[in-house]
């Protein structure tokens, strides 16, 4: 079995004049979450629905699986959540999943366990007989994401997964995608909530016009800044001045325990700042270097040039 579930080399796709997707490069490692990133038009949905082969690439090549894309067979090994969900409104919660559980090929018998599972997983347990049509959005979104995951296929695609979620939903969705990797799936996400992707995902990949601009694994791409976070019991004159010789700027606030905010002239500094505190006498709680957030690195990256 391949450690690869997803592969891609220069894969275009281009409407007339005007290229969605451009020269993509993707390796997707089994067992992983995979962010897939980028603004509005960037080329993400165009980009999934050729891996799932619902839309032809003009160029390059990929594998889904160790496929090639587009591969009927495949399919059933691959849970996907389009970004925009339609539901048939009459049907029930367990209906719908009885339907999408026999297209996906599984027996009635695996299916009568199954169900009531994946209803808990989305916490739906307690809605299983009711009519999709009472569900709000947030509720068929849940429900959406059951029928990614009730076949239990080797990889999910998950398109804007909590876009109408409440923050008890997105934890539990998160929640999910989290023991879902434990158990060896393999999720690719794309999500504009980038606090959500950063706290779930192992490596990224950020889409500007249609190309990858930046992709990697998170901790290697969040660069540390030359920000230290200090909490200190005491702080000491001579301590003080050492830390204003060592830094660029402090800003110290609050009463005692007191903060202090200090900008350093290399993030290498970080050990010699804390050695001063201590040996001029400061009682020293905490030093807590900062990094960047996915969110200005995303920032970042689509605003330069």
């Amino acid at each position: 079995m391949s450690d690869i579930v997803i592969e891609t080399r220069r894969l275009t796709k281009r409407f007339r004049s005007r290229y969605a997707v451009d020269s993509l490069d993707l390796r997707v490692e089994r067992g992983t979450v995979f962010g897939f990133l980028g603004p509005n038009g960037a080329g993400k949905t165009t980009a999934i629905h050729m891996l799932l082969g619902s839309v032809r690439p003009t160029a390059g090549l990929g594998w889904v699986l160790g496929r090639p894309l587009g591969e009927t067979a495949v399919r059933r090994r691959i849970g996907f959540l389009p970004e925009k969900t339609t539901f048939y409104p009459f049907l029930t919660a367990q209906e719908f999943l009885q339907a999408m559980g026999e297209l996906s090929g599984l027996r009635r018998v695996e299916l009568s366990a199954r169900i009531p599972e994946t209803l808990q997983l989305v916490g739906l347990a307690d809605r299983a007989r009711d009519r999709i049509g009472s569900f709000s959005r947030g509720m068929q979104q849940r429900l959406g994401l059951a029928q990614a995951i009730l076949h239990a296929p080797e990889l999910i695609i998950l398109d804007e997964p909590t876009s109408a979620l409440d923050p008890l939903g997105r934890r539990t969705v998160r929640d999910l995608i989290l023991a879902l990797k434990r158990e060896g799936c393999t999720l690719f996400l794309n999500s504009h909530l980038l606090s959500e992707v950063e706290m779930t995902c192992d490596e990224v990949a950020i889409l500007k016009k249609g190309r990858v601009a930046v992709s990697g694994r998170l901790q290697d791409l969040l660069q540390v800044q030359q920000t230290v976070e200090i909490e200190v019991e005491e702080m000491t004159e001579a301590a003080m001045s050492a830390l204003r010789r060592l830094s660029l700027k402090v800003k110290m606030y609050g009463m005692p325990p007191r903060r202090l905010t200090v900008l350093l002239r290399s993030a290498e500094d970080t050990p010699e700042i804390a050695r001063a505190l201590v040996e001029n006498g400061a009682r020293l709680r905490a030093l807590i270097p900062q990094r960047e957030t996915l969110e200005e690195l995303f920032v970042r990256v689509i605003e330069s040039e």
